[in-house]
């Protein structure tokens, strides 16, 4: 919950992401931060876990994102 910003959002933020986009009438695709936490709450959809480099300031970090995707047809 804190890795975008301290109080950011919740896990219950995360929950309604999640029952938004099961209700979605169409196909969907999301980029996130990947966490157990997020792998928890989107579980059941397809999750592919690709490597990204965060840069700021001229510095880089690698990191990993999910790209989460579902829905009608997928």
């Amino acid at each position: 919950e804190d890795y975008y910003g301290k109080g950011v959002f919740s896990a219950d933020d995360f929950g309604r992401l999640r029952s938004l986009l099961d209700a979605i009438e169409g196909r969907f695709i999301l980029s996130i931060n990947d966490t157990p936490e997020i792998r928890e709450v989107f579980a059941g959809l397809a999750l592919e876990e690709v490597g990204v480099t965060y840069g700021v300031r001229g510095g880089a970090t690698p990191a990993r994102e999910l790209i989460i995707t579902g829905g009608a047809g997928s």
